[in-house]
């Protein structure tokens, strides 16, 4: 087998899109050149080829470079190569860790797209025949350190996702929802909820959802900058889609109203007996009690319109496609008429999309391990597992050290450091502060 570097765009592109099991939107060519962009990392499109000059395994290598022109590369849910063809990937490893070292590379990180476990929407354990004992033993054997069964996100990327198989009829995936799920999309619905895909100038509204997101949840969102790229880059040849959910208040609070109007006409009459009956008490205690929330409805949907305007967009959902998959990258959600469940439409509408467009693979991108009630993103964990999918844990991230000193240096070292300054910093303002 020939290495190959520089692989051409439409060359890459092809074989990684129709690779059967490990194609992804993290190695894909986009995806190189946004996080050159973005986050000043370097791409590497790197490859095996065979006699007749044909692919057989590639990797979007992405160098981070360090100080002392030392370097290290990170390979996002690489590689895209058959792991349990342990010939190919000996070479395939053993060429990139020659290629590397040019670039004085202290490790190299994968966080390969292999299950390690899997459970359908019922809990139940899914045995799957994909070898990942035997492809973990490989790499520990090539030389990879594992970095352990993290439970949160801890690593590059998350370890534990929701997956759902959208190659199915609509009904069956819809059966596999919770009957709340469905409640709260027909709510969404009954609601006139409006789910419609963006264009780039949507990019900020999105931005101030996921702010908004960020400042009541446990994450760091990035700036409007960041998304504005991944809109242009990702979408000259592939397909990163907003999908904007919104109400109009106007609309739900005559929706409301006229709902107010109906009931109050059954319920006069029943106000005017002399002596009701017990059943018809329980019935005016019922119609009371709708009265009165539909009220507290009617505020809440007038006060938001007071301060946010007639038409009020509730959720924005990023979509990334790349041949046969799908993922939920981003979601941003206002902190206002949680009550319409507009977030479960517009999930429920990118689902339905991805399905109409012969979409596989549906990847809800991320949740955690650690499912206990007061982790603070179990409630994030719940909401996911409402959709059906099934829920995946992967191998997690391997290192594969070229520079023992410097990767002792770099992994324990600096971070001690960074630790201790932050430590020192926060005891001088404690200080200054005791002392005014």
């Amino acid at each position: 087998m020939k290495f190959v570097t520089d692989i051409d765009k439409k060359k890459y592109d092809k074989f990684v899109k129709k690779h059967p099991t490990k194609g992804h939107f993290l190695q894909s060519y986009a995806w190189g050149e946004f996080s050159k962009s973005a986050k000043g990392l370097i791409p590497h499109y790197v490859g095996l080829v065979d006699k007749n000059d044909n692919l057989v395994c590639t990797a979007l290598l992405l160098q981070k470079k360090l100080p002392l022109s030392f370097s290290y590369f990170y390979v996002p849910r690489g590689f895209v190569i058959d792991f349990s063809d342990k010939k190919l990937l000996t070479e395939f490893v053993e060429k990139i860790k020659k290629y590397i070292k040019d670039y004085k590379a202290i490790f190299l990180k994968i966080d390969p797209d292999i299950i390690w476990k899997e459970y359908n929407y019922k809990d139940e354990e899914i045995l799957n025949d994909n070898n990942s004992k035997k492809i973990f033993d490989s790499l520990t054997e090539l030389g990879f350190k594992h970095l352990g069964f993290t439970k949160n996100f801890e690593t590059m990327q998350p370890r534990y996702s929701f997956r759902i198989n959208l190659d199915r009829d609509m009904i069956d995936i819809e059966n596999c929802f919770s009957k709340t799920t469905m409640q709260r999309i027909n709510k969404g619905a009954s609601l006139g909820t409006k789910v419609r895909i963006g264009t780039r100038d949507d990019v900020e509204e999105f931005n101030h959802l996921m702010e908004l997101t960020e400042s009541r949840k446990d994450f760091i969102s990035h700036d409007l900058k960041y998304y504005q790229r991944l809109f242009d880059i990702y979408n000259k040849d592939n397909k990163m889609n907003i999908f904007m959910g919104s109400i109009n208040c106007k609309e739900v609070i005559d929706t409301y109203l006229k709902e107010k109007e109906e009931i109050l006409e059954k319920l006069n009459p029943l106000m005017e007996l002399e002596n009701p009956s017990k059943s018809n008490k329980t019935k005016m205690k019922e119609l009371g009690n709708r009265v009165a929330k539909l009220d507290e409805y009617i505020k809440e949907y007038q006060d938001a319109m007071d301060e946010y305007g007639e038409e009020i967009v509730l959720s924005a959902h990023v979509i990334m496609e790349y041949g046969d998959k799908a993922w939920v990258l981003y979601a941003g959600n206002h902190n206002v008429l949680t009550s319409s469940y507009a977030n479960y439409k517009t999930y429920y509408e990118h689902i339905k999309y991805c399905h109409e467009h012969k979409i596989k693979m549906y990847d809800q991108f991320g949740t955690i391990g650690d499912l206990d009630e007061k982790n603070p993103r179990y409630g994030l964990h719940l909401f996911k597992k409402k959709f059906g999918g099934n829920y995946v844990e992967f191998m997690g991230e391997f290192d594969l050290v070229t520079n023992k000193f410097m990767y002792f240096v770099f992994t324990k070292l600096v971070p001690f450091y960074r630790s201790m300054i932050r430590k020192i910093s926060k005891l001088r303002r404690g200080g200054k502060n005791g002392n005014s």
